[in-house]
């Protein structure tokens, strides 16, 4: 019987390939989204793959959205969180509401996604979480205090639920993407854009199915010793 996946921000760019790669690899494949209907509509009607709406920020929308999963798609084996926002600004000038949106979604997101759907990977004895952070989690970003908080924080999520899940084959791993060709970094004048690609050592921005390549391999069955770890997909964009 195939394995079920819950992929949240799963309808549009990561964790559009995200999903199509998943149900590609035979799994059966929920993705969530927040608020864009007729997006999600027609990426069920193109894919076949069943969308559900609900908003991470909430913990009682996502318990209640993950149970609906279960009951028409199977028992989740496998979470990708994905869904994320950002709010970006200055720090001086950040609001407080710019800080709690991002917290809410990026960072309680992850623990109200993986929280509902985790005693049944215990008393299944299997479960792959793969969390997706970035690289502004690793090296902060101008005008990004809150999401580098939140993309940081996936890190610390991911090492502890490692640590706690190992003897019930869990694993909890992490993606931190550098910058990938979506719709939101292709709609960014072309001047920044270039100078974006110019620290890039690829010489290009990465594509979202090199990301979505990165989750098949974590979410395998057999990949059950590769546990706590972080992926890093950025072209050779390193930093101290």
């Amino acid at each position: 019987m195939a394995r079920t996946a819950l992929v949240t921000g799963g309808s549009r760019g990561i964790g559009a390939a995200i999903s199509k790669r998943l149900k590609a690899d035979g799994y059966n494949v929920a993705a969530t989204y927040a608020g864009n209907d007729e997006a999600a509509a027609q990426f069920t009607e193109e894919t076949g793959i069943a969308t559900y709406k609900w908003n991470v920020a909430s913990y009682e929308e996502s318990a209640a959205g993950i149970a609906k999963v279960e009951a028409e798609v199977g028992p989740i084996d496998i979470v990708v969180a994905n869904a994320g926002i950002t709010r970006d600004a200055p720090f001086h000038k950040m609001t407080p509401e710019q800080w709690h949106q991002v917290i809410d979604t990026n960072l309680t997101g992850v623990f109200n996604t993986v929280h509902p759907i985790w005693p049944g990977m215990r008393e299944r004895n299997f479960g792959r979480i793969v969390v997706i952070s970035s690289i502004n989690g690793q090296k902060g970003q101008f005008a990004q205090v809150n999401y580098a908080a939140t993309k940081a924080g996936d890190l610390g999520i991911v090492k502890s639920l490692a640590q706690e899940g190992a003897r019930a084959g869990i694993t909890a791993n992490a993606i931190c993407p550098g910058y990938i060709g979506t719709d939101m970094v292709m709609a960014v004048p072309e001047k920044v854009r270039e100078s974006i690609i110019a620290q890039i050592p690829a010489g290009r921005l990465g594509e979202p199915d090199e990301i979505a390549r990165c989750v098949s391999f974590l979410v395998a069955d057999d990949a059950g010793f590769v546990n706590g770890s972080t992926i890093s997909a950025n072209g050779a964009q390193f930093f101290v």
